[in-house]
């Protein structure tokens, strides 16, 4: 199993998602809040984009990274990642915050949803092309090839697990489910 092109194939599923969360804010922008869809989304992003994957980022790859390359090469490129995964974080509590806000009466909040909402899609799309056309190629060409190897080999067992299994299976079909649901494609 190549780790690094698995992140990236993960990367589409995420970006499937930031055309979801879009979608949603439209009807926002129409007052219709679909509250379930949102949570939906946000055990998306917390529970495939950040546990799920980036924590292979965090806990693998970045960590490979900085000790084979050393801190002086890589602690400026990985401290970008590691603040724009908790700048997602951020955006993901403030959006769910708004939802319990509007859900509570406040037709303010759903500024706040979209703004949320939308800020995170954008990060995300920032992030993913910069992972995924600049930090994966230089750890590929960078990394020795037992140590790719190694990376790799961690990945496939974290696959293996149960929880990520489940997690795989749950995720991958919320967002082909909501694609059918909002007519994308």
């Amino acid at each position: 199993m190549n780790g690094i092109q698995l992140m990236i194939d993960e990367h589409k599923y995420i970006k499937r998602m930031l055309r979801i969360i879009r979608a949603a804010c439209v009807e926002v922008l129409n007052n219709k809040v679909d509250y379930m869809l949102f949570r939906d989304c946000i055990d998306f992003v917390r529970n495939f984009a950040d546990k799920h994957h980036h924590g292979k980022e965090e806990e693998f790859l970045f960590q490979i990274m900085t000790e084979e390359l050393g801190k002086d090469l890589v602690e400026a490129p990985l401290s970008g990642m590691y603040a724009e995964h908790d700048l997602g974080r951020l955006f993901i509590k403030n959006l769910e915050d708004a939802l319990k806000k509007h859900e509570e009466g406040d037709d303010e909040a759903r500024l706040d949803i979209i703004a949320n909402a939308i800020c995170y899609t954008d990060l995300l799309h920032r992030h993913i092309d910069k992972e995924d056309n600049a930090l994966f190629m230089f750890a590929e060409k960078q990394l020795k090839p037992e140590t790719l190897r190694k990376f790799h080999e961690m990945v496939e067992e974290y696959e293996k697990r149960e929880t990520s299994q489940n997690a795989i299976f749950k995720y991958t079909n919320m967002v082909k489910e909501f694609e059918r649901k909002l007519g994308l494609k």
